[in-house]
């Protein structure tokens, strides 16, 4: 096949649209070209903002979650995030060991919390521990780079300190959530503490809004079966979170 570069890239976003992502090895192979040239398409289409490169291959421009600013992230869904953090404090027992993933459906989580004296709780999250700052819960922060614009701490000394303990229960909070792909994130340093903390708790929650549900962002997270159910809004319906876990808990938007 004798494509000149301007096709080669047409056939790949054609494939992208099919198949939602596409791998380099696979292309070289169909198109019968050198990876290092379909690289360098690649490169090409991710400049004029076509594509978004991936370890690997590409997906297209749309298919991934970015970041989200914490000013934004604040605001929405919050009564969705504040009704999954009332149904979140039914996990927790006396007297436990709790990690709270960053985010702000945690920090609903932690609001919550602030009157207890019977838990430790450890995060990566600076606004979190802020919030705790005047409460009755022993905190615990990571240390490590804080995210700008976030408030997210990662970097080798969150995941020393991660490492280094086991706890009661992780909530788990995710950028995006995918029946087949798993829980998300959108920069493998937020992955990998993710990773960790799953590996240094006996049960781990997924509390997620369901505006998350249906989506991709970068950096794979884990696969659901490792989580002991999720907690989420009501907005899907119970047949289209069927495929997602069967252990799932439903809160009402209108409380």
């Amino acid at each position: 096949m004798n494509m000149k570069a301007k096709e080669r890239q047409s056939f790949i976003q054609n494939y992208l649209e099919l198949h939602g992502k596409v791998e380099i090895d696979e292309l070289a192979e169909q198109l019968q070209v050198s990876q290092m040239t379909i690289r360098r398409d690649l490169t090409q289409l991710e400049a004029e903002n076509q594509v978004i490169r991936t370890p690997g291959g590409a997906v297209p421009q749309k298919a991934l979650i970015r970041e989200t600013p914490y000013a934004r992230k604040e605001i929405e869904h919050l009564q969705a995030k504040r009704n999954i953090a009332q149904k979140a404090i039914s996990l927790i027992e006396s007297d436990s060991t709790i990690l709270l993933d960053s985010g702000t459906t945690t920090l609903e989580v932690a609001r919550l919390l602030k009157d207890r004296s019977d838990l430790t709780i450890i995060t990566n999250d600076i606004k979190i521990a802020a919030e705790l700052v005047h409460s009755s819960v022993t905190c615990i922060v990571t240390g490590g780079e804080v995210q700008s614009e976030v408030g997210a701490l990662y970097g080798s000394q969150a995941q020393t300190l991660i490492q280094s303990i086991h706890v009661d229960l992780f909530l788990l909070g995710a950028h995006a959530v995918d029946a087949t792909a798993g829980v998300m994130a959108p920069t493998l340093e937020k992955a990998k503490m993710k990773q960790l903390m799953i590996e240094a708790a006996r049960e781990t929650w997924l509390l997620c809004d369901s505006s998350k549900f249906e989506q991709k962002a970068f950096a794979h997270v884990s696969q659901l079966d490792k989580v002991a159910g999720i907690i989420t809004d009501s907005t899907l319906s119970a047949s289209e979170l069927e495929h997602y876990h069967e252990n799932v808990l439903q809160v009402r938007l209108d409380k």
